[in-house]
């Protein structure tokens, strides 16, 4: 049987917004993978069109070249298919990635392309969306949404984020929620709720990883009580890449647990991106349902 290997590219990821980059990019891809149809993203042609006309080709491999936000774009079109995720790491810090093994120096990735081997992994959702890392409520989209608009302004991302954090921190409120999952209610006013697909270890450092993402389960994290001096302390800490203990979180594991609030709408930010879900949100694992390359264990 043929195989069809469709290469879509994320032409504002990080690493490929030079036009330099991005034609060394394509350059090592038509090298290592000949076969494959390479399709880039532009001003008139968005990654969810890409990813529209790819999928209507019905491909044995569908590979991912952007951040977690383009992973993420991709692997829902993906679950519970039988087609391939491959993913090119070009984004900032490609989480999913570094969780999988997958190498994050370009030829490393692209050579994985030829040398890898499938596996099935877990995926998360909520409502009607797919989540592969993790979704945040209260506290993180506040500071996407800041980052954001400083970015817009013409501002670097890490200063940007930086300076977002900080504001976020300094005019935050504490919502009110009730999670639901396995028979018990949890009432909680909290500044942030994280919800992992799979465990995090290190969750309140810079660089939280998760050691498997074949578990099944979602995991709930809740900052305890803290003030808000407290709050800007552990922020500040996180920043210059302090690890601590994962005891300032309230952590709860499930399969599905539904999360209400008296607002009618949340802005949640999945995998990165900012979304408003319609409450109560309804969270279900999605345990094996993407079919993934990876390297060789």
């Amino acid at each position: 049987m043929n195989e069809t290997i469709i290469v879509l590219i994320n032409s504002g990821a990080g690493s490929v917004k030079d036009n330099n980059d991005r034609a060394a990019l394509l350059a090592l891809l038509s090298t290592a993978v000949p076969e494959a149809s390479v399709r880039c993203t532009d001003e008139h042609v968005t990654m969810n069109d890409l990813i529209r006309q790819a999928m209507q080709e019905s491909p044995s491999m569908l590979v991912s070249g952007g951040g977690d936000g383009t992973v993420n774009a991709v692997a829902s079109a993906l679950i519970d298919t039988s087609t391939v995720l491959g993913v090119l790491p070009l984004g900032t810090l490609n989480h999913f990635a570094a969780d999988l093994g997958i190498p994050t120096t370009i030829a490393d990735a692209i050579a994985l392309l030829r040398g890898g081997v499938v596996r099935e992994v877990d995926a998360g959702g909520v409502n009607d969306r797919i989540f592969l890392n993790n979704v945040a409520l209260g506290l993180y989209p506040e500071i996407v949404e800041r980052r954001e608009r400083k970015q817009r302004a013409g501002f670097r991302k890490w200063p940007s984020a930086i300076a977002a954090t900080i504001q976020a921190l300094v005019r935050y409120q504490q919502f009110g929620v009730r999670i639901r999952a396995d028979n018990i209610a949890l009432l909680r006013r909290t500044a942030a709720l994280f919800v992992g697909n799979n465990e995090y270890t290190n969750i309140d450092s810079l660089e939280p990883r998760r050691t498997s993402l074949t578990t099944g389960m979602l995991a709930v994290y809740i900052p305890r009580a803290r003030g808000r001096w407290q709050l800007i302390w552990d922020a500040i800490v996180a920043l210059v890449g302090s690890v601590r203990a994962s005891d300032g979180f309230e952590r709860l594991m499930s399969r599905e647990f539904t999360v209400e609030s008296k607002r009618p709408f949340l802005r949640v930010a999945i995998d990165g991106e900012l979304v408003r879900l319609e409450t109560p949100l309804q969270f279900r694992a999605r345990a094996k349902a993407l079919r993934i390359l990876v390297p060789p264990q």
